[in-house]
Order: structure tokens, then C-alpha cells, then sequence
């Protein structure tokens, strides 16, 4: 992977960060809501439940032929 695909992929990312706000804003901000009532704890599950299914998807994009 080059310098090229790291940024492609950070474009990609922004995108898909920045579609919920523009369709739903209201929902969007619900979402956050929720967010701010969870512990720390909850809010680390969800981010490691995120890390292992980006480290999945890329392990079967790159690594399963």
C-alpha cells in the first residue's frame, strides 16, 4: 500500500463520517445524546467492537485470496 491509499482511504472515511450529519442532523445529534449519557466503559466496548471489525474487513480484504 503507498502514501496514496493511506489518504484515499482518510478521503473515503470523511466522506462516510460526514453523511449522517448532512441527511439526518437531528438524528445525528440524538445519536451524540445517547453517546454523552454512556460510562467510559460502554463507550470503549463500542470502540474495540469498531477496531476488530476494521481489522477483520481488512484482513479478509488483504490477506484471504
Amino acid at each position: 500500500m503507498d502514501g496514496n491509499s493511506l489518504w484515499l482511504a482518510l478521503a473515503f472515511m470523511l466522506v462516510l463520517e460526514g453523511l449522517l450529519p448532512f441527511l439526518s442532523p437531528t438524528g445525528w445529534r440524538r445519536m451524540f445524546e445517547q453517546i454523552l449519557r454512556m460510562n467510559d466503559g460502554q463507550i470503549r466496548f463500542f470502540g474495540l467492537c469498531s477496531i476488530v471489525l476494521g481489522l477483520a474487513a481488512i484482513a479478509l480484504l488483504y490477506l484471504v485470496p
